[in-house]
């Protein structure tokens, strides 16, 4: 692995736990529901993130989740550039995960099967 490979790693680490401390503890926007950052992809130049996002309701909710986090992005960019010292903060770019739903639906799928076997 090459080293800019390792400060990538790191860096989507640091930024995945830092924002999920900064949504559950100090966003108040009513907007955003309960919403857990399960994923951060950095591209390889460092400019933007994507931030996978599951958030627990329907898609009003998912809905509205986004929009507060968006609205937010200002605020969350700041933040990260002062807790982790970085000259220029990615584009934060926020994304529903919707591996859970699947894994979900996949289950159900597996035990209608097991059922009529």
């Amino acid at each position: 692995m090459t080293v800019p490979g390792r400060r990538q790693e790191r860096l989507q680490d640091q930024i995945r736990a830092e924002l999920a401390e900064m949504i559950e503890l100090e966003l108040k926007d009513p907007r955003i529901g309960f919403a857990t950052v399960t994923k951060v992809d950095l591209r390889p130049d460092l400019r933007s993130a994507h931030i996978w996002v599951s958030v627990n309701g329907d898609k009003e909710a998912q809905d509205g989740t986004l929009e507060g986090l968006r609205s937010a992005m200002g605020y969350l960019r700041h933040e990260l550039c002062l807790r982790l010292r970085l000259r220029r903060v990615p584009e934060l770019i926020f994304v529903l995960d919707h591996s859970a739903e699947d894994m979900h639906r996949i289950e159900s799928l597996l035990d209608q099967a097991n059922k009529n076997t």
